[in-house]
């Protein structure tokens, strides 16, 4: 017996013997008047057997709790090691059936050592500049060189498309490296599947803009420093709008980051080695990212306008 079930016999014991009153036995025990009544029946009926809980010695319903858990834990050291809680969760809710909180899995995770809690230092915060209202108004544009493949492939770069409006995925691209090719057949691919929007943010590389002012090319192609990438949109009629620190574009550098975490994994899960393969693979990727990551734009429309005719010279 418990303590609070001993600490109970010598009260029943009183209210058998009509040495107290029901009312007072209630406030001594911090129950109603209801329950000591139901207690007084029991124990004259049983003794001091029927104050025991009745599920004591049952095996706990949590019990089936510790098995799903079990089986999580050792399909994360299996397959997601390296994933945070977050993603592991997603994974693991997905394709595996787990049905407990993402909060759940974070203790198990921490408990055998998989998840380590750490301060992080106190960033230093760059205010988000206002998204723009409405989708293809403003594409962010970047290059991401990264071990995509880990180690089973070569490392090479990832063309990033980005809607400022609604945070979505417009394409990707693997390429060998950010040269002026590699982005024309890009940019290409981009404008037939989704059509032309009206500003390119990218940063200061030498595929958009000359830089140095003495450089030959910047003689032989004009004084504003314009490159072959940057007369073709102009021909477009798409603006480049250049960002002058990686803050300024801080919503394409924030998705670099999340896809170097996320997609390195689905490419793992793959089993994705080669850029090729990978190509394949993204419209699906980008499909599962915008439903978890986009947001709905202040305006619905969408400013992307249509290209009838194509440049093909590029």
């Amino acid at each position: 017996m418990s303590v609070k079930e001993v600490n109970r016999v010598s009260i029943l014991d009183q209210l058998k013997r009509k040495a107290m009153k029901q009312k007072k036995a209630a406030h001594v025990l911090g129950i109603s008047v209801r329950q000591i009544r139901r207690l007084l029946k029991t124990y004259r009926r049983e003794g001091t057997r029927g104050l025991v809980h009745k599920l004591r010695g049952i095996p706990s319903n949590n019990q089936a709790e510790a098995v799903i858990l079990d089986r999580a834990i050792a399909t994360v050291r299996e397959r997601y090691h390296d994933f945070s809680v977050t993603l592991a969760h997603e994974k693991l809710t997905d394709h595996h059936g787990f049905p407990y909180s993402r909060e759940t899995l974070r203790h198990a995770m921490m408990t055998v050592g998989l998840w380590t809690s750490t301060r992080q230092p106190i960033p230093v915060i760059h205010d988000l500049r206002d998204r723009r209202a409405a989708e293809g108004e403003l594409v962010q544009v970047d290059g991401s060189p990264h071990a995509w493949f880990e180690n089973r492939g070569p490392s090479c770069t990832l063309l990033v498309y980005i809607d400022d409006a609604t945070g979505k995925l417009l394409h990707l691209a693997f390429a060998k490296s950010e040269t002026t090719n590699a982005y024309f057949a890009a940019t290409k691919e981009y404008l037939k599947k989704r059509g032309k929007p009206l500003a390119l943010y990218v940063d200061r590389h030498g595929v958009f803009r000359v830089n140095a002012t003495k450089a030959l090319t910047a003689r032989v192609e004009d004084s504003n420093g314009r490159t072959q990438f940057g007369r073709a949109m102009e021909e477009l009629g798409i603006e480049l709008i250049f960002a002058n620190s990686p803050q300024a574009k801080g919503r394409v550098e924030k998705a670099n980051q999340t896809l170097q975490d996320r997609l390195v994994k689905e490419l793992r899960l793959q089993g994705i080695k080669s850029m090729e393969e990978g190509n394949r693979f993204l419209p699906k990727f980008i499909e599962e990212f915008n439903q978890k990551f986009s947001v709905v734009p202040k305006s619905p429309v969408n400013l992307h306008l249509t290209i009838v005719i194509l440049v093909t010279n590029v």
